[in-house]
């Protein structure tokens, strides 16, 4: 199980996770499937995560999540953790998770690694907190 803050953008499905839906976003149409944008978190930091069609309406604001599988990665444009072909997403629980809202992993700027350009290196921080969902009070 790896920590939100680990995560680092990649194009393979191995990401197994769990975390906090704080927000979720209204669906909107990407080709024929409905998706949305979600605030997620856990202890170490929060990431924006995408739901695909009946995942939109699968999950709500509180719930506790398992993500097997998954993968953090540019689409379009955005950097998104999400489930993918491969993953699967399943509520475990409600409410009772500790959360931090910053740092937020989609909110960094991310380049190849100098040393390796297969892989990425965090650089300069867009926003501490996410730009799409305000934060808590």
């Amino acid at each position: 199980m790896v920590y939100i803050k680990d995560l680092v953008p990649a194009a393979s499905n191995n990401i197994n996770t769990q975390f906090i839906l704080l927000d979720k976003g209204m669906p909107t149409k990407e080709g024929p499937e409905r998706v949305c944008l979600a605030l997620v978190a856990d202890e170490t930091a929060a990431v924006h995560f995408q739901f695909w069609g009946g995942e939109c309406d699968a999950f709500e604001k509180g719930d506790i999540i398992h993500l097997r599988n998954g993968i953090f990665s540019f689409h379009k444009g955005k950097l998104l953790l999400r489930a993918g072909k491969r993953g699967k997403i399943e509520k475990i629980g409600e409410f009772t998770m500790l959360f931090v809202e910053t740092p937020n992993l989609s909110e960094i700027t991310w380049s190849p690694d100098p040393a390796d350009p297969t892989r990425y290196v965090q650089g300069a921080i867009l926003s501490p907190h996410s730009q799409l969902f305000p934060p808590l009070p």
